[in-house]
């Protein structure tokens, strides 16, 4: 066996010193021959094995290198040739054999005879080659086999075969005799050798086994903990999916209960519908059948009432009997004409059905008509007696004549002397010249408008009374709203009145209607627009003293836009309240105290006169009313023109107050109202002025108000004394609360 890593030619090499070192007698010609021999060796066919590490990955055994037998190569006859024959001799053992360096001797035969020389070096040079040629160190070691591979390192080496025992040799000398002692002690180490290095292979071999099984025992242990947690992922994965399917089908069950839930509310919903709708049905009916038996008994009412009217078309009447007989006649046949529309409206009914409403319109027409028969027979009757009557007034007319000249006469030297006396004392019971002059002037074109719309006011047939009723509506309710909520509310109601006054269409109660659809509709709406002024400022004014500013603002603004509406808001103003001129009526001779009243401004009804608080709080509206709007002007005006009615004239209703005499109680109340709302405008517009007329009010016409106001009426003295005493000692006049700011106009 060689040493491990070590080829045939190095062993050879070695052995080859050895032998010189141990003084073999064989010499070399040269020290190049060696060389050449030790070529010759590494070219053999032994030089060429070698050692492979990996003989055990192949499954070839150990020692299957080592049973081969080696042979020398055919080149060895040349170094033997060189070789002194003197060496030769000694070491003729040589030639017979032929020496296995790895694991056995070789046998050569050795029959011929040592005598002959030269036959030796022939039968050396012409030994055939062994049988068996080196291989690989790779091929030479055979493959164990699969049962050898679970025994003890100790059976394999024992179970190799051993090398045969070396083959009988002539023993030519002792040094050769030692040396090949010495090279089988050789084998014997290599042998062992081996024996130790397979053992500690094996023994590397088994740990490596373990290493790998206890590798892949924990491996295994890793698979199966890896295959557990797959199994738990799996199966909380799975119970996961089963939570999130179980919470699923709770929620669609959830939502299915909701949708029928649902389902069900707008079931009772729609049976509560039908229900309601059932019972609207039958509320519907018995409204139909209500609705219906009233007709009827209107319809019975309306033929009572025909019949009646008729039967005051008779000739036997006592109210006809001043009336001609054609005249007569003919009205008796339109009543019975219109009796016997009634009847077939009557027979028609009988069959137990109700009028209809056509049937009804039938008979109201046929009952108007008979009314205005009625009316027809009843002016004619009328003027008959009139005429008769003129005759006898006439009479008496000529008789009062003579007494009336003698009468005006004495009043005017009454009235003249009267006249005299209130100069003398210096001021006066009415107004001047001129300012009654336009307050007749007011008056008369009022009149004259009232007079122009006749027609509209009193309408006969039911077209005209109805747009009648929406105009009224539609000039009247815009008043109504006038509030101090916001700047916009104010000016969009200015703006509806405006085009109602301008003949533009304008919406009322749902309806659309213009002043323009009837001839007399603009007049009808400006006087029935400043009626309602004037009515708000005597009773919304009157209550809530902070309305005058909104309603007299919208005021000045018609007034500017429309100045026939301003001449009307003032004769109705005159007319409802004469101490706005300022005016005190006289009482003429033969008028009635309760007519006496009326003209002085007091309401007058079948319950009597009304009291003097309630005509002192109505006369305090209607003078706050004027107070705002002579100072007041709309905000969306052009602003370009002077203000129609401005405070110049409120400079002179002051002055001509206190040129007048006073009155008990009416007299300090109006003038606290007018200069609470007004002061602070007139003594901005006249300063100095004003102060000396405030001044004077005080010293002078002040005492002779408290002369004419007995100790139960002293209220409004009180407030108008303290108001003055209050002013002159600051000379300032507090703007009036509820005046429209900047503020409010942008709300």
């Amino acid at each position: 066996m060689f040493p491990v890593g070590l080829s045939f030619c190095e062993s050879v090499w070695r052995l080859l010193l050895l032998a010189t070192d141990r003084r073999f007698h064989f010499t070399m010609p040269s020290e190049n021959l060696r060389w050449e021999t030790l070529e010759a060796l590494k070219n053999s066919p032994k030089g060429q094995v070698t050692f492979d590490p990996y003989w055990s990955e192949r499954g070839e055994h150990i020692l299957a290198g080592c049973k081969e037998t080696p042979s020398l190569s055919s080149h060895s006859a040349v170094i033997l040739e060189r070789i002194d024959s003197r060496s030769l001799n000694k070491s003729s053992f040589l030639d017979s054999s032929s020496i296995d360096f790895e694991e056995k001797p070789a046998s050569v035969s050795s029959s011929e005879s040592t005598a002959d020389l030269n036959s030796k070096i022939s039968a050396l040079s012409s030994a055939p080659s062994l049988k068996n040629q080196p291989k690989d160190v790779s091929g030479s070691l055979p493959k164990l086999s699969d049962e050898t591979r679970g025994e003890s390192p100790e059976a394999d080496v024992s179970e190799v075969p051993a090398p045969p025992s070396p083959p009988a040799i002539s023993l030519l000398s002792p040094r050769a005799m030692e040396t090949a002692g010495h090279i089988i002690r050789f084998q014997k180490k290599q042998q062992e050798k081996a024996k130790v290095a397979l053992q500690e292979r094996q023994v590397l071999q088994e740990k490596l086994v373990e290493s790998v099984a206890s590798t892949e025992l924990e491996h295994l242990k890793r698979f199966e903990e890896m295959k557990e947690l797959k199994q738990r992922q799996e199966f909380q994965s799975i119970r996961d999916m089963i939570d999130r399917e179980t919470k699923e089908s709770m929620g669609r069950q959830e939502k299915l209960k909701e949708e029928q839930r649902h389902r069900i509310k707008i079931l009772n919903l729609r049976v509560r519908e039908l229900e309601q709708q059932r019972h609207r049905e039958a509320e519907l009916e018995k409204q139909r059948q209500a609705e219906g038996r009233e007709r009827l008994r209107s319809l019975n009412s309306i033929q009572e009432e025909i019949l009646q009217l008729n039967q005051l078309l008779e000739p036997s009447a006592q109210a006809n009997a001043h009336l001609p007989a054609a005249s007569l006649a003919s009205h008796s046949l339109r009543g019975n004409q219109l009796c016997s529309q009634v009847s077939e409206v009557v027979r028609k009914t009988a069959e137990g059905e109700f009028p209809s409403v056509e049937d009804m319109a039938v008979a109201e027409r046929a009952l108007c008509e008979m009314r205005s028969v009625i009316r027809q027979m009843g002016e004619e009757a009328d003027r008959v007696q009139e005429k008769k009557k003129k005759d006898q007034e006439q009479e008496e007319e000529r008789r009062k004549q003579e007494a009336l000249q003698a009468q005006q006469e004495a009043q005017k030297k009454a009235e003249q002397a009267a006249k005299e006396k209130e100069l003398r004392k210096g001021l006066q019971n009415n107004a001047e010249e001129s300012t009654m002059k336009w307050y007749k002037e007011l008056q008369n074109s009022a009149a004259q408008c009232a007079q122009s719309f006749e027609q509209l006011n009193s309408p006969k047939d039911a077209q005209t009374k109805k747009l009648k009723l929406e105009l009224q509506k539609a000039a009247t309710i815009p008043v109504s709203q006038i509030s101090t909520n916001s700047g916009s509310q104010l000016r969009e109601i200015f703006d509806r009145i405006d085009k109602l006054l301008s003949g533009r269409a304008v919406v009322s109660g749902g309806k659309s209607v213009s002043a323009s659809q009837h001839p007399q509709g603009l007049e009808f709406v400006a006087y029935k627009l400043a009626e309602k002024f004037v009515k708000q400022g005597e009773e919304e004014v009157a209550s809530h003293h902070e309305a005058a500013f909104p309603i007299g603002v919208v005021a000045s603004g018609i007034w500017e836009l429309h100045p026939q509406v301003g001449d009307l808001i003032l004769a109705h103003l005159h007319k409802k309240c004469p101490y706005s001129v300022p005016h005190y009526p006289p009482m003429k001779d033969g008028t009635p105290v309760e007519e006496y009243q009326k003209i002085l401004g007091y309401r007058v009804d079948d319950c009597g006169v009304e009291g003097q608080d309630s005509f002192l709080k109505r006369m305090s509206g209607m003078i706050r009313l004027y107070a705002a709007v002579i100072q007041l002007r709309w905000p969306y005006g052009s602003k370009q023109g002077s203000v129609p009615h401005g405070l110049n004239h409120g400079w002179r209703w002051l002055a001509q107050m206190l040129n007048m005499e006073p009155l008990a109680d009416i007299t300090a109340t109006l003038l606290f109202d007018f200069l609470e709302v007004c002061g602070n405008a007139l003594m901005k517009q006249y300063q100095g002025q004003f102060w000396k007329l405030i001044l004077l009010l005080k010293d002078e016409y002040f005492p002779r108000i408290e002369a004419v106001t007995s100790s139960g009426e002293m209220g409004s003295v009180i407030r108008l004394k303290q108001f003055l005493e209050t002013s002159l000692k600051s000379r300032q006049i507090s703007p009036p609360k509820g005046q429209l700011s900047a503020t409010f106009w942008r709300s």
